[in-house]
């Protein structure tokens, strides 16, 4: 029987997918090109966890898929097929060790994510890639169904004239990342790569970013963090999702990771032109009985003390003047004087103080690019295309996103892990 030659992959983008999925291609035994439009691979995963590289989290399956908008049955998968032992097993290897911090997060021990950016570009060489800085991919070719290559151009850096290449190829996969970080790299060439082939597109929105809003409350609370406090989205008045964390109050809205939890659904509300608010409970571990009873017990304890003694302890102090003009008390009146009225309204506003919602800061500065190619229309098994043969798709290009915590980084590399793996064989995986 003659043996078939080595099927010749190329990736499109060197970032955590890519460097994965080329890595794993070349290892499963093909020749691997990897395009990179920047003289940079591994631009945005260097900026990672604050530059400390939060490759993944320590969080069981069934909690890890949990935190993620989309196909859960296909996270799952990836996760068995690739999941965070296993990564933290492949960087052991590399002599990248991490550590996981309490909140299961986890870091490479040198706490600095340019070194894992160094382990996985070394990998790659020692694996037989070849890297190709300065190609930016314009289309992909396709005959019988079945992807033939693509067209790139290519620069050395200097020239002021690309040359326009057509690379041949068994299988490309596309991991172009998404549209957020846009500095580094990730425009979202992808999407447009996806459509020219016919992939539904979900519509993009910036995800993990700070928000907007409306009126001077944040601003005069600018810098100020709240911890543990439970977080509402309300969507034209409804209530939409919930999440218990922290939050910080900047000079043009609100950020913390609770906020950016919640963000994909404000960034894809606000572009309907739906009204969008947050209500935020700074009184999370009391109802609103229990509530009540305190601010009552604590009103007759300080008797003619003013209202913003009683309330230290309750709330920082740059809040207890807020919290006063929005409940319609002066911070000076005595305490026996705060009727059951002005209670009742101080009691709400502490369980629900509202912010309207106004906009986002864009994919500039959002971690992640909500929406992305269908997952329907890709092999669950292998994100091979199912529309054209030898086409697989991994990365930030995907339509699913997570929580911050290192989970979206994790998908990034179980993706390409399987894209990589998909790419590499003589035969397309039919069934699942």
């Amino acid at each position: 029987m003659t043996s078939q030659p080595p099927r010749k992959v190329i990736v499109i983008g060197a970032g955590p997918a890519g460097l994965m999925a080329a890595g794993q291609a070349a290892a499963a035994g093909a020749r691997v090109l990897l395009l990179e439009k920047t003289d940079s691979p591994g631009a945005k995963l260097a900026v990672t966890g604050n530059g400390r590289g939060n490759v993944t989290n320590v969080a069981d399956i069934d909690e890890f898929a949990a935190r993620f908008n989309g196909n859960s049955r296909i996270v799952k998968r990836l996760l068995s097929a690739f999941g965070p032992r296993h990564l933290i097993e492949f960087f052991e290897q590399l002599a990248l060790p991490t550590v996981a911090q309490d909140d299961g997060r986890v870091f490479p021990v040198r706490n600095r994510a340019k070194y894992v950016v160094e382990a996985l570009v070394a990998w790659i060489g020692r694996c037989g890639v070849e890297l190709a800085p300065h190609c930016a991919v314009e289309s992909l070719c396709i005959e019988g169904g079945a992807v033939t290559g693509l067209v790139a151009l290519h620069a050395d850096g200097a020239s002021a004239s690309p040359q326009r290449r057509t690379h041949t190829a068994d299988a490309v996969v596309v991991a172009t990342g998404g549209r957020s970080y846009p500095h580094t790299g990730s425009t979202g060439d992808g999407f447009a790569l996806a459509a020219q082939v016919g992939h539904r597109v979900a519509p993009l929105h910036p995800g993990l970013v700070p928000l907007l809003s409306a009126g001077a409350t944040a601003q005069e609370l600018q810098g100020l963090g709240l911890a543990d406090v439970k977080i509402s989205l309300l969507i034209d008045g409804k209530k939409q999702r919930g999440v218990a964390g922290d939050m910080l109050f900047t000079h043009y809205g609100v950020s913390g990771p609770a906020i950016l939890c919640l963000s994909r659904w404000a960034t894809a509300a606000l572009s309907t032109g739906q009204t969008v608010e947050i209500s935020i409970d700074l009184a999370p571990h009391l109802d609103e009985r229990d509530l009540d009873s305190e601010l009552l017990a604590r009103f007759r304890e300080q008797g003619v003390s003013a209202f913003s003694s009683a309330m230290k302890g309750l709330l920082p102090k740059r809040l207890v003047e807020v919290c006063a003009t929005c409940a319609g008390i002066s911070a000076a009146t005595p305490c026996h004087r705060v009727s059951a009225d002005q209670r009742k309204r101080l009691r709400l506003w502490l369980k629900h103080m509202r912010l309207s919602v106004t906009g986002h800061r864009g994919f500039d500065e959002a971690m992640i690019t909500a929406g992305g190619v269908d997952l329907s229309e890709l092999h669950s098994a292998t994100l091979e295309s199912r529309l054209v043969r030898g086409l697989h798709f991994a990365g930030e290009v995907l339509d699913v996103d997570a929580d911050t915590g290192g989970y979206n980084l994790q998908l990034a590399f179980s993706s390409g892990y399987v894209a990589g793996k998909g790419a590499a064989r003589h035969q397309r995986l039919e069934k699942e």
